[in-house]
């Protein structure tokens, strides 16, 4: 609750008014039978002007209470739409700062459930707290010790229907938190695989495996709806229980003052009021019990999101990190990388140097620690052992906004967010201007087919950008890390989906309108890599080898390998240059 309490503050004056209100909306509640009472004693007594008075003060009590009631839902609702909406926003903006191995820990699956299936459940948990919290103990006290003046020696009833109906509730209740535990726990579960399916329908597809991926996905819905159906059937015994304890009591109370009520001929215009204090007893019991359910489910989902919030990024930038320039100059000094909770690091001992403005490959086998190399040098991790330097510094002492600035890295993986082309190249840079989206856009040899729409750069992007091929997403990745004219640029396979022309081109490019920028290239084929200044050799996580190709097709038996095996490749026609 620590969690809703610093946000409760923003909204004081709502938070009044709804307190207030639900205080005038559980005394009206409470004191209407009361004045039915003295109604009914009038009518026995044929008092005509106490019935007037008494009639005038019961529609004034009723109108206080549609009033209130109207408040205190308008304020309730205010209240928790904006802590729900500004906690949101908190946890977005904590998810934005983590790293990368802070989202692999929690998956994204579950930090959209979070923000999203959990938020709902903290909202109904907050108008909850401001509809219900409060109303249900003044309703429960306030019936329970009205309904014992009402008929003093019946007091004992109220108490054996408040103490049987508790004890069902504790036995319950006491079973659900668990199971609400379990619910959300599975909506990850089932976030994840409806996300991973359908962002790889075509893999499913080409390999026949939609019968595999339903068996899978039914397997975990059925978990999903067998514990909701336990969690129905829990609350299944709870209305009928409260009931038959309450009905059981409200008959006793009938019949025993049916029995005495020729001693007591003033009770007759009390039964009444007395059945309607029992049934606010039992409505205040009832209301009450659902109120433990939702705070049992908000308060799983509070938890949750208090997870996200207190997670510490595994990557910290310096607050006091002074803003500077840096320039392209690049060194390993004996850097060693291992993956959160990994076994063994992923690379080992690398060490090298590169001068501003060359153009460096990284070639290994599959699995050789390139790609992690490459998330390095814009701090996606920090090196497990030894030290990353840019421009003489390093990179645990430096500012953020200079690192993003000098360092940009296009990823194999193209992805590209709902909207315009222009928006998605300006993520680069974002004032940057047509002349500078246009330049980039030649670079990366996407103005060719940016051209070709009327609204060129205003064109739009469709989610997951599924009206692009994946040749010409790559482009326009490139075009996205070179638009800000950084000083480190880094080519992560980036250029795998484009032919072998295209690629040249680029490269070309590259070389020719980026002379200042040190150019990293991740590539599987060598051709992309060997007018390189420097090559870099990776194997099992190790630097094996560096040099340009001539020196390394001379001095590095692995590097001599791979070209033999890709020549091999190319003659038989499976690669092209």
């Amino acid at each position: 609750m620590q969690i809703l309490m610093a946000h409760f503050k923003n909204y004081k004056k709502e938070v009044l008014s709804a307190i207030i209100s639900i205080f005038i909306v559980a005394f009206v509640a409470v004191w209407q039978p009361r004045l039915l009472q003295y109604v009914l004693t009038a009518i026995v007594q044929d008092n005509q002007a106490e019935v007037r008075n008494y009639g005038i003060q019961l529609i004034i009590l009723a109108l206080v209470g549609i009033i209130a009631g109207i408040v205190n839902v308008y304020s309730a609702a205010r209240v928790a739409q904006g802590v729900t909406s500004d906690l949101r926003e908190e946890v977005y903006t904590k998810i934005q700062n983590f790293s990368f191995g802070n989202i692999e820990k929690f998956s994204t699956g579950s930090l959209v459930v979070r923000l999203i299936n959990d938020m709902n459940q903290v909202t109904n948990m907050i108008m909850t707290i401001f509809m219900q919290v409060f109303r249900v103990p003044l309703i429960l006290v306030g019936a329970f010790i009205l309904g014992i003046i009402t008929v003093p020696r019946l007091w004992w009833l109220e108490v054996l229907m408040v103490v049987l109906i508790m004890g069902i509730t504790a036995i319950i209740f006491k079973k659900m938190g668990s199971l609400f535990d379990k619910v959300q726990n599975l909506m990850d579960k089932i976030n994840t695989q409806a996300k991973e399916n359908l962002q790889g329908v075509r893999v499913v597809k080409s390999f026949n495996q939609e019968g595999q991926e339903i068996n899978k996905f039914n397997q975990t819905s059925d978990t999903l709806n067998n514990v909701n159906l336990k969690i129905g059937y829990l609350f299944s015994t709870v209305i009928p229980s409260f009931e038959l304890i309450a009905y059981v009591i409200i008959a006793a109370a009938i019949y025993l003052i049916g029995g005495s009520i020729l001693e007591h001929p003033s009770d007759i215009a009390v039964i009444s009021s007395y059945v309607t204090y029992i049934m606010q007893l039992l409505y205040a019991i009832m209301i009450g019990s659902f109120v433990m359910s939702i705070f049992a489910r908000g308060g799983v989902s509070l938890k949750r999101i208090k997870e996200v919030l207190e997670t510490q990024p595994d990557v910290v930038f310096k607050d006091d990190a002074p803003a500077e320039e840096l320039d392209g100059d690049v060194e390993f000094d004996n850097v060693t990388f291992a993956y959160p909770d990994a076994d063994k690091p992923i690379l080992k001992n690398i060490s090298f140097k590169v001068k501003s403005g060359e153009m460096v490959g990284i070639v290994g086998a599959t699995g050789s620690g390139k790609s992690s190399l490459a998330q390095l040098l814009p701090r996606l991790y920090d090196p497990t052992e030894g030290t990353v330097r840019i421009g003489g510094h390093d990179l645990r002492d430096v500012n953020e906004k200079s690192l993003r600035d000098t360092v940009s890295y296009v990823l194999q993986r193209a992805i590209l967010f709902s909207g315009t082309i222009a928006s998605n190249l300006r993520q680069g840079k974002a004032d940057a201007t047509n002349y500078e989206l246009e330049r980039a856009s030649q670079i990366a040899q996407a103005q060719e087919f940016i051209s070709r729409y009327k609204d060129t750069f205003d064109h739009e992007v469709e989610e997951r950008s599924s009206n692009f091929s994946g040749g010409q997403k790559q482009r326009l990745s490139i075009a996205r890390g070179v638009v800000g004219k950084p000083k480190i640029l880094i080519l992560d396979d980036s250029t795998s989906a484009l032919d072998a022309k295209s690629e040249k081109l680029v490269q070309e490019a590259l070389e020719k309108e980026l002379k200042n920028t040190t150019t990293f290239i991740i590539a599987e084929k060598i051709v992309s890599v060997m007018n390189a200044d420097k090559i870099i050799v990776l194997d099992n996580g190790r630097l094996v080898a560096q040099g340009t190709h001539q020196e390394l097709l001379k001095n590095s038996p692995i590097y001599q390998e791979i070209y033999a095996t890709q020549k091999a490749r190319e003659k038989a026609g499976d690669i092209i240059e």
